[in-house]
């Protein structure tokens, strides 16, 4: 059985015992087809010729050519099929592309609003009771680095005003934790909060309603802050978790204090619960006060 024989019958297994779709059987073909070119290049007739130093310049040469990480990925997943079907008819000893990983990608930076664009939409004047309601939760955002999750799912209850906190009882991964609200946000919370007690029932217990007296839904959110985008002339999409980029981008270039910028945001991997189990709520309003550019009381 010839190389184009070997990639035509792993191809009908492909199809048929593993039920792939014939998109996927498509994309297989052209990528093994675009290896064999290769190969054939280097004087390669034969599959059991292929090393994994090979295919490495392979990917390499793919990876130049401007193909991103995610084709890269499913070209190798090809690749590797088809080798471990060699080895599995007898016809390879070993598999060259177990080892092969496609190149990393950078990832991108979050995008977030400066000092300025944040003031802008946070000082904007609020015409109606929703859109009070809007600012308040725009403040918070900011004022605490939440998540939209978070967010939607506070209750009255959870707000402490007069202590300056907010008790986040939903966190990613069940995680709980306490976080300080700046004076702006306060301000802002006490306007929401003389006007939800006449939108939500008693035994509605959300912090945001609808105008219909119901927990807010985080599309809903999302579509409120778009409207505020537009009502401001932003030329560019804000979304609520750019709100928690630069609260986390403006508290870590004010305060230096990472460990400190990270328990605010939750975060839930292992190395950064070991780093800040030991810090209390204390300290982190100490460092908040002294470095967020909301958080400061107006001197009187």
């Amino acid at each position: 059985m010839g190389p184009e024989s070997q990639v035509a019958r792993f191809l009908e297994l492909l199809q048929v015992q593993q039920r792939a779709s014939r998109h996927t059987v498509a994309a297989y073909a052209r990528d093994l087809a675009r290896l064999q070119e290769f190969c054939r290049a280097q004087g390669l007739e034969e599959w059991g010729a292929v090393t994994a130093q090979l295919l490495r310049r392979h990917v390499a040469e793919r990876h130049r050519s401007g193909i991103g990480s995610r084709s890269l990925r499913r070209e190798l997943s090809a690749i590797r099929g088809f080798f471990d079907f060699l080895v599995r008819e007898g016809r390879q000893e070993q598999n060259p592309a177990t080892a092969i990983k496609p190149p990393k990608t950078p990832k991108n930076l979050p995008r977030l609003l400066d000092v300025d664009q944040m003031a802008g939409l946070l000082e904007a004047a609020a015409e109606a009771g929703l859109e009070q309601r809007d600012l308040a939760m725009w403040e918070l955002f900011y004022s605490s680095g939440l998540r939209l999750s978070e967010l939607v799912a506070l209750d009255r209850f959870d707000l402490d005003l007069a202590q300056g906190m907010v008790h986040v009882r939903c966190g990613k991964g069940g995680k709980a934790r306490y976080l300080p609200v700046g004076s702006k946000a306060c301000q802002a919370l006490e306007l929401w909060l003389t006007l939800r007690d006449g939108l939500a029932a008693a035994s509605e217990p959300a912090l945001f309603v609808s105008r219909r007296g119901t927990r807010l839904a985080p599309r809903t959110v999302q579509s409120r802050l778009d409207r505020w985008r537009v009502k401001l002339g932003l030329a560019d999409r804000v979304h609520p978790h750019m709100l928690r980029h630069s609260f986390a981008s403006h508290m870590l270039e004010a305060s230096g204090d990472l460990r400190a910028v990270q328990e605010y945001l939750g975060h839930a991997n292992i190395a950064t619960t070991q780093i800040y189990t030991h810090m209390d709520f204390a300290r982190l309003a100490a460092v908040y006060d002294q470095a967020h550019p909301r958080a400061r009381k107006t001197a009187k």
